[in-house]
């Protein structure tokens, strides 16, 4: 090659380079986390006092971290559940569900890394997909040979089990139990800001998908969304999730291909949903797997499918007849 064209190709591309890099750091540099919130959210019921469940254990993940859980045992030879609680929440607000599907499986609740106890002694996760691995540690630890595996998700915890479900951990999930699922932030079932619920910082993640295409993380660790957590609850939940958690939360940009890869499922959402339009859940993912079972509960809120009484004996009845 001609010594001055090469010198030229090569300026060409420094200077492609720049200004991507300019266009990326501009967009992250453009949002910055702490405004306040403007209006409300999500209804978070009242809780009468202390809530009933099992003891914390602790397992220990793969890259060495000691992370919370709590074992709900069910009878013998029944499958094994991890139910996965949603975004910014942790497992405790789940343990009345946890318990009336124990008449039907042995159910694991953890703490996801970032949340509740698991956050003092993992506060973010250090890459993306992490929480799949964890998911697939505290399974492992538990499941018996032979022993049917089910996943279980509300909200951004049924976005992880679609997300697991559509990549390479072990063990492979045999079934999924759904509640108001979270897709992808453009999704036909998707509320503006999830109902005030979340406040994503759609610049800034912009930006760090920019960056993460080219392969560099260093900034992963950037606020990329923030939660309406009600000031009852601050001291409790997780209230902002860095770019990574945020991403290892939901499924993968191809939400379709991942929910075409579940396994049967179950879905249950109410039709007072603030988050979502679930209305829409079968009219967007039965085109891409059509092995699930929708349920949409009149008069039931986002928060309020977690207890309602027909949820857990939808979730049992599908327990019981999954094969």
């Amino acid at each position: 090659m001609i010594p001055g064209l090469a010198r030229t190709l090569l300026r060409i591309a420094l200077i492609g380079a720049a200004v991507f890099l300019a266009i990326a750091g501009g967009l992250i540099l453009s949002q910055r986390p702490g405004q306040p919130f403007v209006g409300g959210g999500l209804t978070f019921p009242e809780r009468g006092g202390p809530i009933a469940a099992p003891a914390p254990q602790s397992y220990t993940a793969r890259d060495g971290v000691e992370l919370i859980y709590r074992l709900f045992p069910g009878p013998d030879g029944a499958p094994l559940v991890v139910l996965i609680h949603g975004s910014g929440a942790h497992g405790l607000y789940y343990a009345g569900l946890a318990e009336a599907l124990s008449e039907h499986a042995t159910v694991l609740l953890p703490d996801l890394r970032g949340h509740g106890a698991s956050r003092a002694k993992a506060p973010d996760v250090t890459h993306i997909g992490q929480l799949e691995e964890d998911i697939a540690d505290l399974a492992r630890a538990h499941l018996e040979p032979g022993q049917t595996f089910v996943l279980a998700g509300h909200s951004s915890g049924g976005g992880l089990a679609i997300r697991y479900a559509g990549g390479a951990q072990t063990p492979r999930p045999d079934g999924a139990m759904l509640l108001s699922p979270f897709l992808k932030y453009d999704a036909p079932v998707m509320r503006e800001n999830s109902g005030g619920w979340a406040r994503p910082l759609t610049r800034r993640i912009i930006g760090l998908s920019m960056l993460n295409a080219v392969g560099i993380r260093a900034l992963n660790g950037l606020t990329a969304i923030e939660f309406n957590v009600p000031e009852r609850l601050r001291g409790e939940m997780t209230d902002a999730y860095s770019y990574r958690l945020n991403a290892s939360y939901a499924p993968r940009s191809d939400y379709l291909k991942d929910i075409s890869v579940l396994p049967p499922f179950l879905l249950v959402s109410g039709d007072a949903d603030e988050a979502f339009r679930a209305d829409r859940f079968q009219a967007t993912m039965a085109p891409a797997n059509p092995g699930g079972s929708y349920h949409l509960i009149p008069g039931v809120s986002h928060l309020g499918v977690i207890g309602a009484a027909i949820t857990s004996r939808l979730m049992g009845e599908y327990l019981d007849h999954l094969d």
